[in-house]
Formats: C-alpha cells, structure tokens, sequence
C-alpha cells in the first residue's frame, strides 16, 4: 500500500501539470519536476535499517510529485516541437526513450547487487550487503537526474 502513494501523487499532478504547461514554459515545469525528483532520490540515498514509513512515504509523495511535474510538461514540450504529421513518430519515440531509460536503470541496479552482493540469497545476513547496493543505486540515480535537471533547462523555449 505504501509503495501506491507514488503514482496515485503522480497521477493527480500530472494532468494539472499539463495543463500548467500550456500557460508556463513547459521546460521550466519539467525542469522543477527533476530537481524534486532528484532531490528525493537524494534523500533515499539516507535510507537504513531504522527509517520510519512515515520518512519512506513523504519521500514517496515529493518524487510523485516531482514526476508527476516533469512527466507532462515533458511531453508537451516534446509533441509541440513536432509538427502534426509526425506525432506519431514522436509519440513513438518518447515511449521508446522512457522504456530505454527504464532498462538502463534495471541494469545499472542489477549490477550494483552483482558487484555488491554476488549470486547470494536474500537472508538476514546479507541484508547490510542488500542496503549498501540500495544506498548506492539512489547516489547513481540522483546525479543522473541532477544532470537531467540542466539538459531539460538547455533545450528551446516553446514559445517566443
């Protein structure tokens, strides 16, 4: 159940989102929304043995938030650069990037348990190993949207 607060936030911001975007600068948006979502990946970074749920869920709420801000503005600044009769061809492609971008991650997870962990099984005693490869992955993956936040800020403005 916890783990549902991200995409119920996500699912109720992104459409205001979107609709923002049509009014705002839709990288500035999606810029906002990467910076918080690198912001909590930070603050999983501090994840341990004795981190409350209340910790897990609020972070979970500010990186719902954060997507929910970069998710739509993001594809609003993507399909508005195109022009109508290769929306398809750009539809397509962010699909494309967004599951890419979801494959790389698993790999670079996948690999920091390897490198970490080895071929073990999840038992207690392996459970400090577990949260170093989970504490490690959140550093990866925050200065990976850190410098997302500035390749969202450097593409065009939408508009004049």
């Amino acid at each position: 159940m916890v783990l549902l607060i991200q995409p119920a936030v996500m699912a109720v911001f992104s459409p205001v989102a979107g609709k923002l975007s049509d009014r705002i600068e839709p990288r500035i948006l999606a810029s906002m929304g990467m910076a918080l979502t690198a912001v909590s990946l930070l603050l999983f970074t501090l994840l341990a043995e004795q981190t409350s749920l209340g910790f897990i869920a609020a972070n979970l709420l500010l990186i719902g938030f954060g997507f929910g801000l970069f998710s739509s503005p993001n594809t609003n600044a993507v399909m508005s650069s195109v022009e109508k009769k290769f929306y398809d061809v750009a539809s397509a492609t962010l699909a494309t990037m967004r599951a890419i971008g979801q494959m790389l991650s698993m790999g670079i997870v996948t690999t920091i348990f390897a490198v970490y962990m080895g071929r073990v099984q999840m038992v207690p005693e392996f459970y400090p190993a577990f949260l170093r490869s989970v504490n490690l992955a959140f550093v990866v993956f925050s200065v990976l949207c850190f410098g997302g936040i500035f390749a969202s800020l450097a593409r065009g403005k939408l508009r004049p």
